[in-house]
């Protein structure tokens, strides 16, 4: 592996891994430092750029199950006793997996349904920098919803499988390249009531399997991909994915509690406008 393939893995990791359960869209970000900056369909080909780009949402994957491992053992039924992992069958917890599977109902329905329209027409950069304006407004507008909210759900125990569907039905939107998983849910959840921390916390636990999900049917059908001379390239793009990942989730489930949606927002709009100047001087 070269020294340009080491970088190039470790940035496309390093913003896999800050960007994915942000919500700024890693979709969007991905596409522009690729698309403008490193080129990886270049280094090798399209098969073994597309199989990387898989490679390395594994990784952030993994930070996530890591982050919320007492939660998901709670979705299962399983506690972790004395350090032993032990089946609680008399104690059911109100949140659980058939809520999280309801909320990812919708999206999961719609992506099979018109995944190859979107592949086809939507990833490019205009169509991110335009979702990620879109996405900032509406951003705000879910916290001036739930700024005039007088009573807010604190905990996950608190989510119905109504409220669960119709954030499912708000993570729809997250479909379009650059407007990411994460803004749509968050949005969605704090409008329909639920505090910031505990729409994070429902968005990033919903994240996994359908993430998991994709990235395992894609990767079935990328495995000729795993050659020995990318293989390298593979392990440093997933490795530092996970590590920045696992930074990015802890540090911004403290920063929404806090400064809520806006600040991530205003980000999207200036990356927006920097994309926009860069494009026109390099036309």
């Amino acid at each position: 592996m070269s020294i340009i393939e080491f970088f190039s893995a470790l940035i496309m990791g390093l913003v896999e891994g800050l960007t994915e359960f942000a919500p700024v869209s890693s979709t969007g970000h991905l596409i522009i430092v690729d698309d403008m900056w490193l080129k990886i369909h270049e280094l090798f080909n399209d098969e073994v750029a597309n199989t990387f780009i898989i490679v390395i949402q594994l990784g952030s994957i993994l930070a996530s199950v890591i982050v919320f491992w007492d939660k998901f053992m709670q979705i299962l039924g399983i506690r972790k006793l004395q350090g032993k992992t032990e089946s609680m069958p008399g104690k059911k917890n109100k949140f659980n997996l058939g809520i999280v599977i309801v909320g990812l109902l919708p999206a999961g329905v719609l992506g099979l349904l018109f995944d190859d329209i979107i592949d086809e027409y939507l990833f490019s950069v205009w169509y991110v920098i335009v979702a990620l304006v879109v996405g900032a407004f509406f951003m705000i507008f879910a916290d001036k919803v739930s700024s005039k909210k007088t009573e807010t759900i604190d905990s996950l125990d608190g989510l119905t499988y109504k409220k669960a569907f119709l954030i499912g039905l708000f993570q729809c939107i997250s479909l379009w390249p650059g407007f990411s998983r994460s803004g749509a849910t968050i949005s969605g959840g704090v409008i329909l009531g639920l505090n910031h921390r505990v729409a994070s916390d429902f968005t990033f636990i919903m994240a996994v399997p359908i993430m998991a999900g994709a990235s395992l049917v894609s990767l079935r059908n990328h495995l000729h991909a795993f050659t020995p001379d990318v293989i390298p390239f593979f392990i440093v793009g997933f490795i530092s994915a996970f590590i920045f990942a696992l930074i990015a989730i802890r540090t911004f489930l403290k920063i929404i509690s806090k400064y809520k949606l806006v600040p991530f927002a205003y980000y999207r709009i200036a990356l927006a406008i920097v994309i926009v100047i860069f494009l026109i001087i390099n036309k």
